[in-house]
């Protein structure tokens, strides 16, 4: 019997909170469906049952090599992709034993990733034309923007292996300039 609907499965990561999901599609000749958050299965797969979305944004990157992070902004965040594949980078910033943790995964349409406040995360785009969907449980405010934490994708105490060089890669001179993990103060919640 054909898959009819979507289905998730959670699966836990080093760093506490953080969530991998896959998720299935229903597809023919004609293209694919996905329910890309469907509150009631994604909780039933591990999804806090706390998170309330308020807001969602979609970032369209055109170009291959497109690194965007480590920021840690003041909310949770689910995150996807309608079109094209990335490779993610998160870092645990919050106090405590997990503290400059890394986990890293590639992030196609059948993934999506729960990153609880606190966690630092960064994106590379390894396609062209990638639609990277994120929904928050807080709106984003202009006075805010730049005031919480960031680590530089770049520090090689972190040893991300990122897929395409971050010399060749393409990355906002903000981004370039975030201060190491050693020179931030962890997290208090």
């Amino acid at each position: 019997m054909a898959v009819t609907t979507t289905e998730y499965t959670g699966h836990r990561t080093e760093i506490p909170g953080l969530m991998v999901f896959d998720i299935t599609s229903i597809g023919d000749q004609r293209g694919w469906f996905q329910e890309k958050y469907q509150k009631e299965k994604l909780e039933a797969a591990g999804l806090p049952k706390d998170f309330q979305v308020v807001q969602t944004n979609v970032a369209y990157n055109k170009d291959k090599g497109v690194a965007r992070g480590l920021h840690a902004e003041p909310w949770d965040k689910y995150i996807s992709v309608a079109s094209g594949q990335i490779f993610v980078a998160y870092v645990d910033l919050r106090a405590g034993d997990s503290f400059g943790k890394v986990v890293t995964i590639k992030v196609d349409n059948n993934k999506a990733v729960f990153i609880p406040k606190g966690v630092g995360n960064s994106y590379q785009t390894l396609t062209e034309d990638v639609y990277y969907i994120y929904s928050v449980n807080d709106h984003w405010r202009a006075e805010s923007y730049g005031n919480y934490p960031a680590v530089n994708m770049a520090d090689p105490s972190l040893a991300i292996e990122w897929p395409i060089s971050l010399s060749a890669a393409i990355v906002s001179d903000r981004d370039r300039g975030l201060p190491k993990l050693s020179e931030i103060k962890p997290l208090e919640f």
